[in-house]
């Protein structure tokens, strides 16, 4: 059983994780890299994004999710399919900030140095990615652990339902209110050692990144 659950955990937050930077980057990059009147605007809801209650979150994704909410036709809630999409909800404004803070820390002139040398659009958005590759990683593993430390949301719209949306958080709040702080410690060691593996990694990619 906790095979499973942890096999769980990792596919909920892998693929949430991979939904908010497909989303995420892009906007960053826009809104880190040019000028328009709502820019501001939109900036500071990231910010405040990044500093959302994910149980708000949660709160927001069950409304719209239920039977008599706007996506409650699609019949998500209580899915896995929840829970990806209300932790890519969390990961999203913490990715679009990062690289947003990222590109917005490049030389002002960079840009146009890249112009003058007559590279195409795709080639300097490949060289752009490059030069801020530190500020990816740091936004990969900011949003991995706000993914894999979630419980309210994930709760909330996930249920915690045995063999079906049931993960390591969701799990270890579970046996901590039976009392079974046995079953709930060997959960949390599983849950901490996997974010350690994965951050440690990501921290390896990034520091022999600088080496370079």
């Amino acid at each position: 059983m906790l095979a499973e659950i942890t096999l769980r955990t990792l596919w909920v937050c892998g693929s949430a994780l991979v939904l908010a930077l497909l989303a995420g980057v892009p906007v960053g990059i826009v809104l880190g890299s040019r000028r328009f009147v709502t820019r501001g605007l939109l900036v500071s809801s990231v910010n405040a994004g990044m500093g959302a209650p994910p149980v708000v979150v949660g709160l927001i994704g069950s409304i719209l999710l239920a039977r008599s909410g706007p996506l409650g036709g699609y019949e998500l809630l209580y899915t896995p399919y929840a829970m990806i999409l209300t932790s890519t909800a969390i990961a999203l404004p913490l990715v679009i900030g990062l690289t947003l803070a990222s590109v917005g820390s490049l030389d002002e002139e960079w840009d146009l140095q890249v112009r003058t040398l007559g590279i195409g659009r795709g080639w300097r958005i490949w060289l752009l990615v490059r030069e801020i590759r530190m500020g990816l990683l740091a936004a990969v593993i900011a949003a991995m652990g706000g993914i894999l430390s979630e419980v309210g949301a994930v709760n909330m719209v996930g249920g915690n339902i045995a063999g079906e949306t049931r993960v390591l958080t969701t799990a270890i709040m579970m046996h901590t209110s039976m009392g079974e702080y046995e079953v709930a410690a060997g959960e949390a060691i599983v849950l901490a050692g996997n974010l350690l593996v994965l951050a440690g990694l990501l921290t390896w990619f990034q520091q022999s990144g600088r080496t370079r």
